[in-house]
């Protein structure tokens, strides 16, 4: 092996200054938040009502997370109807699990829309 082919050795190359190592920590700091924008931006743009929310990150993924546990209820409801007109459905199920997951999370969310405080920080039903 020449020279020119053989890997860097570490003791060959000049020592990074305090100041260039922070210079790039921060330019990787920027690029990994710049990722995470545009992975928002694009998660936005494809949940429905969240255009323009790319920047709550918490909005997008609530509404992220809705949309697919509907997707999931919607395809458990394709499946039985499938079922029902005698087409073999095996293989389509999903993990036992993810589905446990969709039905609490869709109880929970039917109980936070039909239920609330009256006032006095007892719950109950809204009004």
């Amino acid at each position: 092996m020449t020279d020119s082919q053989s890997p860097s050795n570490a003791a060959d190359r000049p020592r990074l200054t305090e100041a260039q190592k922070k210079e790039n920590h921060i330019r990787s700091e920027q690029k990994r938040r710049e990722a995470i924008r545009e992975g928002f931006d694009r998660l936005a743009s494809i949940v429905p009502g969240m255009e323009g929310q790319g920047r709550s990150e918490a909005i997008v993924l609530g509404g992220a997370i809705k949309l697919m546990r509907e997707k999931i209820l919607e395809r458990q409801e394709l499946i039985a109807n499938a079922q029902a007109q005698g087409v073999d459905t095996s293989g389509w199920e999903l993990e036992k699990a993810t589905m446990e997951a969709c039905a609490r999370h869709m109880k929970r969310l039917w109980e936070e829309e039909h239920q609330g405080t009256n006032g006095n920080g007892v719950e109950g039903k809204k009004t």
